[in-house]
């Protein structure tokens, strides 16, 4: 039995890379053997992506995200066409909509977030959506432009019924540590009516932590506690759910399993 992180801040639970490296170590041993390291910065994602050069089961995604709106970076579109070219990148992300923090106004948003989506289609990659306060707008705009790999509702965070309109596109539902939450019935009923095949794990670490470790910096390692959480909600075995997380994961980003 195994698992597939499919997002991780690897870079913001250590600067250091021999103690992320051990973050990686850590979460073998707990059987977590693959993860997606995601970064929000074009600034930043160089020294993420050198510092994990060497763990060839960690991938990487990069993208733009909301709270980065105001101040992508001086050529920023050229900087991610270099960097998604980069071996192990994976996909563009996290990516999306944030009305909750207010990043800027709604139209910057949203054309920061449509330009990455084009981008992601030409590039032929996947992307991961953040999605905070804004469903709406996020599913009318991935109804137009999802690039045809399609993508991750990562932290999922709607309800049942925006989830059965979002099954109509090409979507994954990635749920994280929330989900072991007693009062997150949105999350428990949600997992409930998705098919098998279109669900993802995640830690979302170094943030999202599971409640038995509350007050505690999340890490990948904590990734089967959720994983348990879930099998439980959905009343199988816990090997028979590892199995479908991993070739989901495997699949989105266009992986050998």
């Amino acid at each position: 039995m195994q698992y597939f992180d499919t997002h991780a801040h690897l870079g913001l639970i250590y600067d250091d890379p021999i103690e992320q490296l051990l973050v990686i170590q850590e979460a073998r041993q707990a059987q977590v053997t693959r993860l997606v390291s995601i970064c929000n910065s074009l600034i930043d994602f160089p020294k993420v992506y050198e510092n994990l050069k060497s763990a060839v089961n960690v991938y990487h995604a990069i993208g733009v995200s909301p709270s980065e709106v105001q101040n992508p970076g001086r050529g920023w579109s050229q900087m991610l066409e270099r960097y998604v070219a980069y071996p192990r990148v994976v996909a563009v992300g996290e990516i999306g909509l944030d009305y909750y923090h207010k990043f800027g106004d709604k139209k910057s948003q949203i054309e920061l977030f449509i330009t990455q989506l084009d981008m992601a289609t030409a590039m032929n990659l996947p992307v991961i959506i953040h999605n905070r306060e804004a469903g709406k707008d996020v599913l009318s705009i991935l109804a137009d432009h999802l690039p045809p790999r399609g993508g991750i509702l990562h932290c999922y965070s709607e309800d049942a019924d925006y989830a059965r309109k979002a099954l109509k596109l090409n979507l994954y539902f990635s749920f994280a540590g929330n989900l072991t939450y007693r009062n997150a019935h949105n999350l428990h009923s949600t997992v409930s009516v998705l098919p098998l095949d279109r669900i993802l794990i995640e830690s979302e670490a170094p943030f999202m932590v599971p409640a038995s470790h509350r007050k505690e910096r999340n890490m990948p390692k904590y990734l089967p506690i959720t994983a348990r959480h879930m099998a439980d909600i959905l009343k199988i075995d816990l090997e028979e759910l590892a199995g479908h997380l991993w070739e989901n994961a495997n699949r989105v980003f266009g992986l050998q399993p």
